[in-house]
């Protein structure tokens, strides 16, 4: 599917920042492959709608974005992030952070020298722009005055949407997931049957991020997850700038 002026929904007159005119395809309108759409904008309010619908961008040749909905979803559930011996030992030497440095860790995660880089200047500018709206936040992982790495995504509801993490010290990205974690689930599960539904969605479960514990699911499974996420009301402090180390 690519966007055209044919995809606004003209009944929106004089949107807010949080509203957007495209139409986003519906579930069981979504093609074969992971990449489900090209066009659109980079609009908070277009953003915002996507991640509800499912969906996230990233940028594609020519300047053109194109819209994912992946066939196999990586999600962390409450509990299975894997912590090893070494990670713990990490875990000890870093300290840890949230929203004190966006800035930093969304330029590191887009350095074009990275391997396999894809961030370039207009999704810099799109999700720095959800953060200073309180949509975006980062992780901070600190080893001593130096920024050793970090992560960054979208928080709505129950939902947090990792985009990108870096690591310039062994197992500082592994750090900053671990307080991710300890964020969005502060308390342990227990025998409670009424849990927060918590949705962490790393796009796709990578071998590393399989590795801690990520797991796939796929398109409806990933959909029923998203709808319960979004119920949820994120906590007014949750993302309230601390330091957590």
């Amino acid at each position: 599917m690519t966007f055209d002026q044919a995809d606004r929904d003209t009944s929106v007159i004089g949107p807010t920042v949080f509203d957007t005119a495209w139409r986003f395809p519906r579930l069981e309108d979504l093609p074969d492959s992971d990449l489900v759409a090209i066009g659109a904008d980079l609009e908070p309010g277009t953003l915002i709608k996507a991640y509800q619908s499912g969906l996230f961008p990233m940028p594609l040749e020519e300047h053109q974005i194109g819209w994912f909905w992946p066939l196999k979803r990586g999600i962390f559930r409450q509990g299975d992030l894997i912590i090893s011996r070494s990670l713990r030992r990490s875990l000890k030497r870093y300290t840890t952070t949230h929203n004190q440095a966006f800035d930093q860790v969304i330029a590191a995660c887009s350095d074009p020298d990275r391997p396999h880089g894809w961030i370039d200047e207009p999704i810099t500018l799109a999700y720095s722009q959800l953060h200073q709206l309180g949509i975006a936040h980062s992780i901070e992982v600190w080893d001593g005055e130096v920024l050793a790495g970090g992560l960054y995504g979208i928080s709505i509801g129950g939902l947090f949407a990792g985009e990108s993490m870096f690591h310039r010290r062994t197992d500082a990205s592994k750090v900053a997931l671990v307080a991710l974690g300890e964020l969005l689930w502060p308390e342990p599960l227990g025998n409670s049957a009424k849990q927060p539904s918590i949705l962490l969605d790393t796009q796709w479960a990578t071998p590393h991020l399989s590795s801690l514990g990520a797991i796939e699911v796929n398109r409806s499974e990933y959909a029923k997850l998203l709808e319960r996420a979004l119920q949820q009301t994120t906590p007014s402090d949750l993302w309230r700038r601390t330091d957590n180390g």
